[in-house]
């Protein structure tokens, strides 16, 4: 029996699992298993919590698909909830080892209950050997023209701990974001994929967005991606530096400030648990 407990990040949702035996399990299979929605717990991923050598705790994310990926947005404000209330690390702000670097959240605490985490995500990275896109390695790629089966759609692309592209829309509701999705995630320009949001501004302060997420999916929330989506949403000058991101379940809170990205929103614990595998 593995014991787990399920988070969602505005409707993002994962399976976590405390240091596990990373020997014993292929965690693609495993991954894939506990995903499932039919036969397993159901999520968008599983969440290890692994010792660090480097900082305070580890965070590794294995995808719905069974994929790894780098960092995760509304992944890292439920580790950061979860690992402080069950007394792991019992401090306001740490340091959390990822794929993509050292992450530091900080906590906003109500009655020993935290009730936010705002996380600083990092400078955002806008060359095409960052992304990685192909091209001139040393270009950013803002409002550049992409052909996708017979039709053009302006992108905006960067890396946010893993690689986004934006489309900015006029009505969200009017777009089919998940034929479109597909076909830009897989779109030979980007050598390792990449995650996709569509954008629709509201004003110079406020954004929604919805994203097709490599190696998962449509999804209800995506972290990165609202920090990518407001990022390109001053580059392109369609809104300040400090913008609220409105996703299907609920708001977060972004602010690009000098170099690095901070972004403010909710962790919610659902039930815990145990499941044979």
């Amino acid at each position: 029996m593995m014991q787990f407990q399920k988070m969602h990040g505005l409707g993002n949702d994962f399976i976590f699992l405390n240091n596990i035996d990373l020997l014993k399990y292929d965690l693609q299979t495993l991954a894939i298993q506990l995903c499932n929605r039919n036969t397993g717990v159901g999520a968008d991923g599983i969440v290890l919590i692994i010792p660090s050598k480097k900082a305070d705790i580890r965070m590794r994310i294995i995808n719905a698909d069974g994929s790894e990926a780098n960092m995760c947005g509304n992944a890292i404000r439920c580790f950061a909830k979860l690992v402080y209330e069950t007394g792991m690390i019992p401090k306001d702000s740490f340091t959390i080892e990822t794929f993509a670097g050292t992450i530091i959240p900080e906590l906003i605490i109500e009655d020993e209950i935290v009730k936010a985490v705002r996380v600083n995500m990092g400078e955002p990275r806008l060359t095409r050997a960052n992304i990685p896109m192909l091209g001139k390695k040393t270009t950013k790629v803002i409002d550049v023209p992409l052909k996708v089966g017979k039709k053009t759609f302006h992108i905006t692309s960067l890396l946010m701990g893993v690689p986004h592209t934006m489309v900015f829309v006029d009505d969200l509701d009017q777009t089919d974001t998940v034929a479109i999705g597909k076909l830009i995630e897989k779109n030979p320009i980007f050598p390792k994929g990449t995650n996709v949001n569509f954008v629709q501004v509201i004003n110079d302060r406020e954004i929604k967005v919805r994203t097709w997420e490599r190696g998962a999916g449509s999804t209800l929330a995506c972290g990165t991606g609202s920090c990518a989506s407001a990022v390109a949403a001053a580059l392109t000058g369609k809104t300040g530096r400090q913008v609220t991101v409105h996703l299907a379940l609920g708001d977060l809170f972004i602010e690009w400030i000098d170099e690095n990205v901070f972004m403010t929103g909710p962790a919610t614990t659902v039930f815990s648990g145990e499941i044979e595998i």
